[in-house]
């Protein structure tokens, strides 16, 4: 009902069987106080620390054999599939505490924890001379994130990138998501299985990659080409931009070409993670023999 619609009647006089009238001489706005403001809901602080959450990605971390502290699990689990994972980690030598849910809600990222939770030590970020080295001297992708600043979308990104054969993944190490809670679980244990290099100055991981014979192309909607147009064989140093800006202007003066995604709709463009996997299969689309 429209809160500025007046209501009908307001000064009539009310019917015999209705509520008894306001008494005489008290004015209306003593009949009812204001309400009391409604005290903030305390919210439980992320506990410091790095987390793996979700059984899809607890599996591949104990599969991976990455260095686990200890496990968390819902002390309200009790079902087959938790029993299965609490045994795997004590298989694995892991301690297993059994912790209150709201516990993994404060660490979980996006709620989705499903009762178990790994707690690890710091992530093993590679250089951009380690990535190299993985590269070979044959066709190979490497994907460059220009300051991509959602957990969820790098972790994404990780996701394709292993799951076409890239080589790494490189980041910066300032305004920029690192390897986190959110990243684990949107790669879906990935980032357990692709090196991700943490650097400071992007441009210069540009050159080294160069150095290597890689050519680099930058995806931005302001390129002329569109990805069909553009030579994606051999190696390659895919460039993605941020979400809100796209590519600086430093990284495509580093690009060797540019490119896009052809596009039809009225939707402005794809997410990064989304325009990410399609140059990356294209990239692989390019490279046959790789399959």
């Amino acid at each position: 009902m429209d809160k500025n619609r007046k209501r009908a009647g307001k000064n009539a006089a009310r019917p015999a069987s209705g509520p008894a009238p306001r008494r005489a001489g008290k004015p209306a706005a003593q009949q009812r106080g204001p309400r009391p403001a409604r005290a903030p809901r305390e919210q439980a602080a992320r506990p410091a620390g790095l987390y793996i959450e979700g059984r899809r990605a607890v599996a591949e971390a104990l599969t991976a054999g990455f260095p686990v502290k200890r496990a968390l699990v819902a002390d309200t689990e009790s079902d087959a599939g938790t029993a299965q994972y609490v045994d795997a980690c004590r298989v694995a030598g892991v301690p297993v505490d059994f912790v209150p849910r709201e516990e993994l809600d404060a660490i979980s990222s996006h709620g989705a924890h499903q009762g178990i939770a790994l707690e690890v030590g710091s992530f093993p970020y590679k250089s951009t001379e380690d990535i190299v080295a993985a590269s070979g001297t044959g066709p190979a992708l490497v994907v460059i994130l220009d300051h991509v600043t959602d957990e969820g979308n790098l972790g994404a990104i990780v996701r394709s990138a292993e799951v076409v054969g890239a080589t790494g993944v490189i980041i910066a190490n300032k305004r920029a998501a690192g390897v986190g809670v959110g990243t684990f679980k949107t790669s879906a244990g990935a980032v357990m299985h692709l090196p991700v290099a943490q650097v400071p100055n992007l441009a210069r991981a540009l050159d080294q990659l160069k150095e290597a014979g890689f050519w680099v192309v930058g995806a931005t909607e302001h390129a002329k080409d569109v990805c069909w147009d553009t030579p994606l064989d051999g190696r390659v140093a895919l460039v993605m931009g941020s979400e809100g800006e796209g590519l600086s202007r430093l990284t495509q003066e580093k690009c060797d070409m540019l490119t896009k995604l052809p596009q039809r709709g009225k939707t402005e463009s794809l997410n990064v993670a989304q325009a990410s996997t399609v140059l990356m299969y294209e990239w692989l689309r390019a490279n046959p023999q790789l399959i």
